[in-house]
């Protein structure tokens, strides 16, 4: 029973952790920028919802969420665009000014506790409460808005727009030539990104009732793994199989760090479980493509020896 308790909670991080992820597949993968606000824009949502589902507003606190996102991918955007700063640079500093602003949002404190705060995981329980359901109600939502989120990209990159914001990261120069703005494709596409970055922030921060500013660490990172585990395994096809790829790639991850976790490791030593992760998630398809020819070597080298 334990470790269905496990797998079921592993599960639903690792569902609403691929939020993040495929934010990060429509920035790095189909803009071909690497957005490092990712931390600061995730903390930025479960805070914006924590507060204003502390004021009695658990569905609105979702919308305030991700139009915190759109902001802070709007201003991610303009350093870039506008202001001609490096798009790693420009991550770097929205997500170094973010943890001043989340911790003024929080009213100077590091920490808010929802126990008995509405939330729209208590609402949704509510609603299940009557039904067979109703342990599964955080499975639930999690899947509800990674479905949405699958769905809305699978419909996004197949319009005019999304086309032209795949354009842009497969050759700008070309984009630039052809009568579309890259600059409008980029702005466009980071704020869509860091708005579903900041809704995975929100329901991580509803799920687990409370919120503390370091909730966005190590994000980034989790989110790289993630992608390169779901390129793996469906890195290819259309957007709707890479993007199903990238939520399964989220929770082969978190999985992955669940049975870390089983071994008792200390607190410290979890971040470099998830760094170690990456490196096998980067690693990983390199050294499958260098296998052949690897191979071939040890072979020519056992025929020398016995020759």
């Amino acid at each position: 029973m334990q470790i269905f308790s496990l797998l079921s909670t592993a599960f639903e991080l690792g569902l609403i952790n691929s939020l993040t992820v495929l934010a990060l597949f429509l920035s790095y993968s189909m803009l071909n920028v690497c957005d490092l606000s990712t931390d600061g824009c995730f903390t930025l949502g479960a805070v914006v919802s924590s507060v204003v589902a502390l004021s009695g507003h658990p569905y609105f606190s979702i919308i305030c969420a991700l139009l915190s996102g759109v902001l802070s991918g709007l201003v991610t955007s303009l350093l870039q665009t506008k202001m001609g700063i490096d798009s790693l640079l420009s991550g770097i500093i929205v997500n170094t000014g973010l943890y001043s602003i989340n911790i003024a949002i929080m009213g100077g404190s590091s920490l808010l506790n929802l126990n008995k705060t509405e939330t729209i995981f208590t609402k949704i329980r509510g609603a299940l409460s009557q039904t067979p359901l109703a342990p599964f109600y955080k499975l639930i939502v999690a899947l509800l808005f990674v479905t949405l989120a699958v769905l809305f990209l699978s419909f996004f990159l197949r319009t005019r727009l999304g086309l032209a914001i795949r354009a842009t990261g497969d050759n700008p120069f070309m984009v630039s030539s052809s009568s579309i703005n890259p600059v409008n494709t980029t702005i466009i596409g980071l704020c869509i990104s860091s708005s579903l970055t900041a809704l995975s922030g929100a329901l991580l921060a509803q799920s687990q009732k409370s919120v503390n500013v370091n909730i966005g660490s190590g994000m980034v990172t989790i989110a790289l793994a993630s992608l390169l585990i779901g390129r793996t395994f469906l890195g290819k096809g259309g957007i709707t199989k890479k993007a199903i790829g990238v939520v399964l790639g989220s929770i082969i991850f978190r999985l992955v760090y669940t049975i870390a976790l089983r071994f008792r490791l200390p607190a410290y030593m979890l971040k470099l479980v998830s760094s170690v992760i990456v490196i096998i998630a980067i690693s990983g398809p390199y050294f499958k493509k260098k296998y052949p020819e690897l191979k071939r070597i040890r072979e020519a080298q056992r025929i020398s020896k016995n020759a």
